[in-house]
C-alpha cells in the first residue's frame, strides 16, 4: 500500500461503529479457535496472532498443519479457507444472519474434510470477550451496519501501512520490533519495540498500535504505550493529534475524533506515531 492509498475515514457515529466492532471481534474468534486447534503452540499464544492482508480486506491465520489458512473479510464478515495460495479461496461462508452454532457446523465440516479433528475448534478461549448477544446465540447482522464494517477495514488497512513503516524505521535503527499483527483477545493491531533501558536489568517496551475501541475509549484510537511506566512529570509534549493517557497504563493516544478532524488524516497520524515513538524511546533509553 502506498501513501496515496490511504483510505479516508468518515464515520463519527461511535455507537454504530462500536456495534460493528463487537460483531467483528466475535467473528475473528473463529480464526483464533482454528489457530488454537490446528497450529503448533508458540510462546505467548503467538500462534493465534493474525496478519492483515490488504488483498483479502481482512485478517488471515498462520498456516495450519496441512498448509490451509482461514481468513475473515472484515467489510462483510465472510470466512474463507485458502489451500496454500491466499489469493484463491477454496470455500467461503458468510456470517450474515448466521449464529455461532451454524458457523461451528460449517467450519467443523471443512476441518473434517481436511482430515483434521473438528473438536479442535471447541477449546474455550483463555480470555473473556466483551458482552454481546452473539454470545447468547444471536445471529451476526452485517446488513444494518454495512458501511461501518467497511470503516473498520479502513482503520486496520491504514494502521497496517503506518505500523509497518514504524517497524522498518526501528529495524534500521537496530532496535527489535515484532511483526505487525492482530491479537484476537483485544482485537488490536500492533508492533512491539524492545530496547534496553537506563537500568541494566530492565527491558523497555514500546507498543505502537491501533485499538478500535475499548473500556477506555468508545472510539478507535492509535496508541504508543511505554513500559516500565515513566514518571508522569517527565512526559514530554506530543504531536498535535496526541495526548498522554496515564490511567492504569501510560501511552500517547490519538483518538478517532481528532484524526477525522485533521486536514490531512494520513500525514498527521503518521506524524503522531513517529513523534510519539521517538518520545517513548527517549523516555526509556
Amino acid at each position: 500500500m502506498g501513501g496515496s492509498d490511504w483510505r479516508p475515514l468518515r464515520i463519527t457515529d461511535w455507537d454504530r461503529l462500536s456495534e460493528a466492532r463487537l460483531q467483528a471481534h466475535y467473528a475473528v474468534q473463529w480464526l483464533a479457535r482454528t489457530a488454537r486447534g490446528y497450529i503448533q503452540p508458540q510462546p505467548d499464544d503467538g500462534h493465534t496472532s493474525l496478519r492483515w492482508d490488504d488483498s483479502l480486506d481482512g485478517f488471515v491465520t498462520q498456516a495450519l498443519k496441512d498448509g490451509t489458512r482461514l481468513s475473515l473479510k472484515l467489510s462483510n464478515l465472510t470466512l474463507a479457507l485458502h489451500d496454500g495460495d491466499r489469493a484463491a479461496s477454496a470455500q467461503t461462508f458468510s456470517l450474515s444472519n448466521q449464529a455461532n452454532k451454524q458457523v461451528r457446523h460449517w467450519l467443523g465440516e471443512q476441518m473434517a474434510a481436511r482430515s483434521l479433528d473438528a473438536r479442535g475448534l471447541d477449546a474455550p478461549p483463555p480470555y473473556q470477550l466483551p458482552a454481546h448477544p452473539i454470545a447468547q446465540g444471536a445471529a451476526y447482522d452485517t446488513a444494518s451496519s454495512g458501511d461501518a464494517f467497511a470503516e473498520l477495514a479502513a482503520w486496520y488497512a491504514n494502521a497496517e501501512f503506518l505500523l509497518n513503516s514504524i517497524k522498518r524505521q526501528m529495524l534500521e535503527r537496530k532496535l527489535a520490533a515484532s511483526p505487525v499483527c492482530c491479537w484476537p483477545h483485544h482485537f488490536d493491531l500492533a508492533t512491539l519495540i524492545t530496547l534496553p533501558t537506563r537500568k541494566d536489568d530492565v527491558t523497555g517496551y514500546v507498543g505502537a498500535g491501533l485499538s478500535l475501541g475499548d473500556e477506555y475509549y468508545g472510539e478507535p484510537y492509535f496508541y504508543v504505550s511505554v513500559y516500565p511506566k515513566p514518571d508522569p512529570a517527565a512526559l514530554p509534549s506530543l504531536p498535535a493529534l496526541g495526548s498522554w493517557h496515564t490511567h492504569e497504563f501510560t501511552a500517547a493516544v490519538s483518538p478517532a475524533h481528532r484524526i477525522l478532524a485533521a486536514k490531512d488524516q494520513h500525514s498527521e497520524t503518521e506524524d503522531f506515531l513517529r513523534g510519539s515513538v521517538a518520545a517513548a524511546i527517549k523516555l526509556l533509553a
